[in-house]
């Protein structure tokens, strides 16, 4: 999940927005979306472990330029 900081600046969501695509032309990226509140949005990553999960997902422009916190879970998909 990607949550809004006070220091959100909208300047990051094209950054945001190509990190989102480059990962979706490498396979890594399941599916996005936002959070209707606008408090921030979510996606689905593929990744072989949740350490590598962490890794891709804190390279995240909005994550590396404080506008926005990341909290990566681990989602076992079972139906």
């Amino acid at each position: 999940m990607v949550m809004r900081t006070p220091r959100f600046d909208p300047s990051v969501v094209q950054p945001h927005q190509q990190f989102l695509a480059e990962l979706r032309e490498q396979g890594r990226l399941q599916e996005t979306g936002r959070f209707t509140d606008n408090s921030g949005g979510a996606y689905i990553l593929l990744a072989d472990s949740l350490d590598q999960a962490r890794d891709i997902a804190f390279t995240d422009p909005a994550h590396t330029t404080g506008a926005s916190e990341l909290t990566v879970y681990e989602w076992e998909i079972t139906g």
